[in-house]
Formats: C-alpha cells, structure tokens, sequence
C-alpha cells in the first residue's frame, strides 16, 4: 500500500523538480539576453556619436585624414561585428581609434574649447562608462548561467534540453593598450 503511493509521488517530485531547474534555465537565459541588449544599446549610442565627433574635430584638422578613416573604419566594422568575440574585439580596435582621434584633437586648442566638442566628449565618457557597467552585468548573468549549467544536478536538465554555455564580453588578454579607458578630457 505504502509502495503504490510512495513511488508516483517520487515520480511527481521528479516531475516538479525537472519543470523547475528547467524554468531556472530559461529565466537565466532571459537575463543573459537583457543584459546584452543593455550592452548593444550604449554601443548603439557610442556609434552614433562618433559620426559627429569626428565631423567636429574634421572641422578644424582637416589634413588629418588617416585618423578620421581609421575611425571611421573601426566603427564601421564594430557595427558589423557578430559574435560576442568578434564584438569584443572590434570595440577594442574602435577604442584605439577613437584615442588616436583624441590625441590629433590635442594639437588644436580651438578644437578643445569648442563647445560642442566639449558635450560630445561628455557625452562619450558618460556612454563609455555605461558600456563598462552593463558588460560588467552581462558577464555577471553569464557567469552566474554557466556555473548553473556545469554544476550537478542543474546540468543534467542543461544536457537534457541542450542549455548552451554563454561567452564572457571581455577585452583581449594581453592586450594593455585595450585596457587603458578612452580619453575624454584634456
């Protein structure tokens, strides 16, 4: 008698337990996909201010060709970037550039008081740091899924309903330079 209710309860618990690692699954999958949305919106931002930044300081150094095309080339390409990886490293090589165009924008001390080169450079530090803030998010809900999915019992339901691990938005190791913030003030 105990037998015929003890087993479909055990199976019942299997049940709910399996409907609920799942369910956790999703849910952290859902955050990994929010937070990357907040990263692709400040990266959106950033792309859309660099047209005009490099509009005004053209303004007053002209003969600095190479800078505005190789800023313009890694933006190109940061907008084009498609994996976390290639993302990754495509904003680094942006990042490189935009601090050539800053250092070209120190020979000119006009340029420097130009008012709206001025709000533009704000504005581009105050993206910068968010873009710091929701990577830091992001890689934080990844972490916190790829630990679920590689610990025992939760990968087992990982394995079972195929829960991928994520990829960390992260800059290069060894890659100093990449490190360094964006100079925005002089």
């Amino acid at each position: 008698m105990i037998l015929a209710w003890l087993v479909p309860a055990i199976i019942v618990l299997v049940l709910l337990w399996v409907v609920a690692s799942y369910n956790h699954f999703v849910r952290m999958v859902q955050r990994v996909k929010e937070a990357w949305a907040d990263i692709d919106i400040q990266l959106k931002r950033r792309y859309d201010l660099i047209p005009n930044l490099v509009e005004t300081v053209k303004g007053y150094a002209t003969h600095e060709r190479t800078a505005f095309e190789n800023v313009t080339a890694a933006r190109a390409a940061a907008m084009n970037a498609g994996g976390i990886e290639d993302k990754g490293k495509a904003e680094n090589m942006l990042s490189g550039t935009l601090k050539s165009l800053f250092a070209v924008a120190e020979a000119y001390p006009d340029l420097k008081a130009n008012q709206n080169f001025l709000e533009l450079q704000r504005e581009l530090s105050d993206t910068e740091n968010k873009i710091q803030a929701a990577r830091r998010f992001y890689n934080g809900n990844v972490r916190d899924l790829n630990t679920a999915i590689q610990s025992f019992p939760g990968s087992v339901i990982a394995n079972l309903f195929r829960f991928e691990p994520r990829e960390y938005f992260a800059l290069e190791a060894g890659e100093e330079a990449a490190r360094q913030p964006v100079k925005v003030s002089f």
